[in-house]
């Protein structure tokens, strides 16, 4: 690995091509962050290429020229920014390293097809980077909350010690707050009461919808299934401010009944986030039941069983990936739903999200911080099921190796 071989060497102006992009892209971060972006880019540039070609012509070594730049890199973020810019610096040194000798000796080939021209090769990579460019900018946002729900201050932004990874601009607090203070904690109550009822509706409901949907003798289905999804189609503000005048008509009814203003107002925002869940389960059972075999339902109809048996022995088993990926979508709607419950709920039902738009609107809590942390968490577990889930029902219907 330390030196250089001849075999694929690519020239040294698309060497410099690649990592000069790399480097201004780097650099308009650094320039940007000191108030001059072009410099920035013009520096990291021309910093890379001439590492390259003092690597590539004079050095020969990439073991070394590797760890020089990984080692420079970081110095020179150490200096300029501490702590953060040696981690930052070290992490791009030791990207750009690699670089440089991945592009020379022409190992991405590796990665792709020996037939592809050099365009497709170009287009191959640069898909791939623009990916990469979206998710980032998708996730950047979530990962700038993260740090800062431990923010050892009062703040929404990074305090000096936490940019020096002080352990003093570190804390729990947040956290401890969110824990012990009676308004987050009712409203995270009123979160586990809501969410799962409204689920268990909507599974419910959105199951038996996608079934009798897949039958080809319903009559205009197509209409139907619009009309059950329109929900995650129309604005949500239109959508609660018609939930607000339905639901208000059906509340005096059941008051009028004799039951209590409170169980009303859960009864209403439950019904409302039942409906906000209905369309996830449809699509994701009717897509389950895309691959699904009817002769399996036939078969047990000739061995006797009963309708609610086959459903129950045959067809629910094979299904349930897609009835349990509907039933997480539908929880995830309902947990973090804010507007609908505005409109319906009352201060009785007020949830989490709810209480997060109060503490943003009204006091500006840096509690916040905690319990977005915290659902973005619960969000991440509950997706990573949906992945396993839909690898399970793959499986079960032979569209992918066991």
């Amino acid at each position: 690995m330390a030196a250089l071989t001849p075999i694929s060497r690519k020239p040294f102006w698309l060497v410099a091509l690649v990592v000069g992009l790399f480097g201004g892209f780097i650099g308009l971060f650094v320039g940007t962050a000191n108030g001059n972006g072009p410099m920035g880019v013009f520096i990291g540039a021309a910093l890379l290429i001439g590492l390259a070609w003092f690597y590539i012509y004079v050095l020969k070594d990439e073991r070394a020229g590797r760890g020089i730049t990984f080692a420079g890199l970081g110095i020179a973020g150490f200096a300029a920014a501490g702590m953060p810019g040696l981690v930052l610096g070290a992490i791009f040194g030791a990207i750009g390293g690699w670089m440089i000798y991945w592009m020379y000796e022409g190992r991405y080939r590796a990665y792709v097809p020996p037939y592809l021209t050099a365009g497709q090769v170009l287009w191959h990579f640069t898909f791939r980077v623009i990916c990469g460019a979206i998710f980032i900018f998708l996730i950047t946002p979530i990962l700038v909350v993260l740090p800062l729900s431990f923010n050892a201050q009062d703040f929404f932004t990074f305090t000096p010690e936490m940019l020096r990874f002080d352990p003093e601009g570190y804390s729990l607090k947040h956290y401890r707050d969110f824990f012990s203070n009676n308004e987050w904690q009712r409203s995270f109550k009123n979160s586990l009461i809501i969410a799962p009822i409204a689920t268990i509706i909507s599974v419910t409901l959105g199951t038996l919808a996608a079934i009798g949907l897949s039958q080809s003798h319903v009559p205009g289905r197509r209409a139907i299934m619009a009309i059950l999804i329109s929900p995650m189609i129309v604005p949500l503000i239109i959508s609660a401010t018609g939930m607000f005048f339905f639901y208000s008509d059906v509340g005096n009814w059941l008051e009028g009944l004799g039951l209590g203003k409170t169980f009303v107002g859960y009864v209403k925002v439950v019904l409302a986030h039942a409906v906000l869940g209905i369309p996830f389960v449809i699509i994701t059972v009717t897509a389950t039941l895309v691959g699904f075999d009817r002769s399996l339902t036939r078969a047990a109809a000739n061995m006797g069983a009963d309708p609610v048996t086959t459903f129950f022995r045959v067809q629910m088993p094979l299904i349930l990936p897609g009835v349990i990926s509907g039933g997480l979508f539908a929880f995830i709607t309902s947990f973090d739903e804010v507007v609908v419950v505005l409109f319906v709920g009352s201060a009785s039902q007020k949830t989490l999200p709810w209480q997060m738009f109060t503490g943003l609107r009204e006091q500006i809590s840096p509690t916040i911080l905690a319990v977005a942390t915290i659902l973005v968490f619960i969000s991440v577990c509950l997706l990573t099921t949906l992945e396993l889930l839909r690898r399970r029902s793959e499986r079960l219907r032979g569209m992918s190796p066991g």
